[in-house]
């Protein structure tokens, strides 16, 4: 009995030992925790700089604004480092829940073009550091679709019918068709958004599938013949089908900026503000750019991507490619509204 105690009592020890030098082993690293898009970063980015800062990087995805927005609001506030876009930025900053960035701390800040500063979201440099950008626009297979491509119209043409994929996202299918009906894509209007209702319902039978980031795979794959897609996923499907063609419509369309932000619930302010800087170093920011296709603020970054790249008006439209287009704002209380027609418009599908 005394053996049976003894060894009881040595393994008891034994496991407070290895317990405590697990603990010890956690304590040792610094743990930064970041939400982004899905395929919006190198992964080897996030390793690169766990190893240079003796930290762990805990990293999650979101596939909308939305999603992500609603997520903060339910609680999970112990994010560090967040990369919403443009008009979502602007409705955390009014609801209070980002940290102004101390910009002493992210000194490649300066490696930004001015033309990514200074904007309406955040006008005063505040709360945000840009990372990437671009437009929403069409996607087509030239095998399939042999008439010109210029204007929102097309997605819907009957002689399409099942062969059109819409993004599955709020403000963007309801942006573009509020763009093909001459409408702003931030009007509140009761009236223009009961025709942008009107107008999804009717396009209903021609939709194959309302998708998110897996429409890449099925483009390439040649499963339809047009898509709703963002510019960066467009240079991807291009790169892996040659088939395929990006359009800016002519009716315009939105461009849209992703920022880093750190939400209030942050642990560690000062490692999410290195962690920005960072990703701001011209290798860091080359090496997300080569990853995942979209287009850099930075001045460096873009002299260094190939001219085949950076002459593409899908990657880096000219002005004129861009005119009639918006920046999607903060609808506020009208956001309600938003959500119930694209609820009821899904309900009917």
């Amino acid at each position: 009995m005394k053996r049976v105690l003894k060894n009881l009592v040595l393994l008891s020890l034994s496991l407070v030992m290895i317990l405590s030098l697990t603990a010890c082993g956690k304590s040792d690293k610094e743990v930064l925790k970041v939400y982004n898009w899905g395929d919006y970063i190198d992964k080897s980015v996030i390793e690169s700089f766990e190893k240079e800062n003796n930290v762990k990087v805990i990293y999650e995805e979101f596939a909308t604004n939305e999603e992500m927005y609603a997520k903060m609001k339910a609680g999970s506030d112990d994010y560090d480092v967040l990369i919403p876009s443009d008009y979502m930025i602007k409705k955390m900053i009014d609801e209070d829940m980002l940290h102004k960035i101390d910009m002493n701390n992210v000194s490649n800040y300066g490696l930004i073009q001015d033309r990514f500063k200074n904007l309406a979201f955040d006008p005063k440099n505040e709360y945000s550091v840009p990372y990437m950008w671009g437009t929403v626009g069409i996607i087509y297979n030239k095998t399939m679709v042999k008439e010109p491509v210029d204007s929102w119209k097309i997605l819907w043409d009957e002689k399409y019918s099942k062969k059109i994929f819409m993004l599955d996202s709020i403000r963007d299918s309801i942006g573009i068709t509020q763009k093909m009906l001459g409408y702003s894509l931030n009007s509140k209007d009761q009236n223009e958004l009961q025709n942008v209702k009107k107008a999804l319902i009717e396009q209903l039978p021609l939709v194959l599938a309302y998708v998110g980031d897996e429409v890449k795979d099925k483009m390439i794959g040649g499963e339809a013949a047009l898509a709703v897609v963002w510019s960066g996923d467009a240079m991807y499907m291009k790169r892996e089908n040659p088939d395929l063609e990006y359009v800016i419509p002519k009716e315009g369309t939105n461009i849209w900026y992703d920022s880093m932000v750190i939400p209030k619930g942050s642990n560690n302010k000062e490692l999410s503000e290195k962690f920005i800087n960072y990703m701001c170093k011209t290798d860091v920011a080359l090496k997300n750019v080569e990853f995942i296709g979209y287009s850099s603020p930075q001045d460096e970054v873009i002299k260094q991507l190939p001219k085949e790249l950076t002459s593409d008006k899908a990657a880096y439209p000219n002005i004129e490619d861009l005119e009639n287009s918006e920046v999607f704002e903060d609808l506020s209380s009208s956001l309600e509204l938003y959500d119930r027609i694209w609820t009821e418009v899904k309900s009917k599908y």
